[in-house]
């Protein structure tokens, strides 16, 4: 089969893609990455064939918008400058393709290929990167804003959501999506993250259960697999500068905000001064040297970019954005973590590793040295969190998470039609 891998996003939306795609391509299957031209070394670095969806320079204009990491306005930001953008063109690069011999794969936002399966009945899987993108009235996912609790009345949440579509989802997507619809003679939606955004033929979570328990509400063709490591293709050299620093000393606590952070600033200030009441050595994980203190103390190193799965089981703790691969490599290294989310999926990946007893949260309001200095001391100090940590970790240890989406995926393959177009 032809695999059509596609994703908008950051690395931490095109990395699981890139390793899913090597495992599929060891399968036999010929596979295409659809994504950002940014990305169009580190997959054809991997030797998968790369579509264009975008240019580079337009990438990096989204990524150094601080509106992308606004609370309020990331989401509307993130639609409107890179989700609607991106559908059109999504659409007429599947659509050169026949859907008798292509299985379409696409994160959960990538709304030309669901129109592309609609209206040409490709077989489509949606993964879900995250789990804040599956909705229930039972354990509602902690979203930017407004939280309902959790002990509130279902009716209360099921009302919170439809509010939230009519009043800002809808309104933001529904006339540009229904627009290239009319233009392909299809009916008009709306409650786009309601129901629609996930295909009818198999939704795959990339986490596990105990990480996001399935909820009764739920779609039915979910299928849970596991989190899917991958390190830009350098699964192991940390490289001479990188270790060097890790032999001079103790383990140390790794700061790092997130690959398309570029309003860090506070962040690293505040983390030092926390190293340093803390008296433990620390790595500082940026692309952007200008984000850090101009000076750092010998026990502090900077790097630009360091393979987790290489370098956090060698760390004490890890203070980061709240980012699912991020969190997933800490779960991964056992180590405790303190989250500051911002927006997106940050917050409510936070929640479920404070939830898990491995770590705690910070909003950024709080994030000061002294603030960052006390958790740490209380993760570090504390038997229970580091038996929770030691727990998860034995679980991700013999992880068969893409192993177990390529069986999904290709008993999808098997079936000659999209289930849509069937319906």
């Amino acid at each position: 089969m032809h695999y059509i891998l596609t994703t908008v996003g950051s690395a931490g939306d095109v990395h699981p893609i890139i390793a899913l795609g090597i495992a599929l391509q060891q399968r036999g299957h010929r596979v295409s990455v659809l994504t950002n031209a940014y990305f169009e070394e580190r997959i054809t670095g991997q030797g998968l064939e790369f579509l264009p969806l975008g240019t580079r320079e337009e990438y990096l204009q989204v990524e150094s918008d601080p509106l992308l990491w606004d609370a309020m306005k990331g989401f509307q930001y993130v639609v409107e400058k890179a989700l609607l953008p991106s559908m059109r063109p999504m659409y007429d690069i599947l659509a050169k393709n026949d859907p008798d011999e292509t299985i379409v794969v696409a994160t959960s936002v990538c709304f030309g290929a669901r129109i592309a399966q609609e209206h040409l009945g490709f077989r489509l899987a949606t993964l879900a990167l995250q789990p804040c993108v599956l909705r229930s009235v039972y354990l509602a996912p902690v979203l930017p804003g407004p939280v309902v609790p959790n002990r509130a009345p279902r009716f209360v949440k099921q009302l919170y959501y439809w509010l939230g579509d009519m009043l800002i989802a809808d309104k933001i997507c529904c006339p540009e999506i229904n627009k290239l619809r009319k233009e392909l003679n299809l009916p008009p939606i709306r409650r786009i993250f309601d129901n629609w955004l996930h295909s009818p033929d198999l939704i795959v979570g990339l986490f596990p259960n105990w990480f996001a328990p399935v909820q009764p509400d739920w779609p039915e063709q979910l299928h849970l697999t596991n989190f899917p490591f991958y390190d830009a293709g350098d699964m192991h050299n940390l490289g001479d500068s990188v270790e060097t620093f890790l032999q001079a000393g103790e383990p140390p606590v790794v700061f790092a905000p997130g690959s398309a952070m570029r309003y860090a600033g506070k962040f690293f200030r505040e983390s030092v001064e926390a190293a340093l009441l803390l008296g433990k050595r620390a790595i500082l994980v940026s692309g952007e040297k200008s984000q850090l203190p101009k000076s750092l103390p010998d026990s502090i190193a900077w790097f630009p970019y360091v393979p987790f799965g290489s370098l956090l089981p060698r760390a004490t703790a890890l203070v980061h954005h709240g980012g699912i691969g991020t969190t997933a490599q800490a779960l991964a290294a056992g180590i405790p973590q303190i989250v500051m989310p911002l927006a997106h999926d940050q917050p409510d990946n936070a929640a479920r590793v404070q939830r898990l007893g491995v770590g705690n949260v910070l909003s950024p309001k709080r994030y000061t040295g002294p603030q960052v200095a006390e958790t740490m001391h209380h993760l570090l100090s504390s038997s229970d969190v580091a038996a929770q940590c030691r727990y998860y970790a034995d679980n991700l240890a013999d992880n068969t998470a893409l192993e177990d989406t390529c069986r999904l995926l290709d008993e999808l393959g098997n079936n000659p039609l999209s289930q849509s177009q069937r319906l």
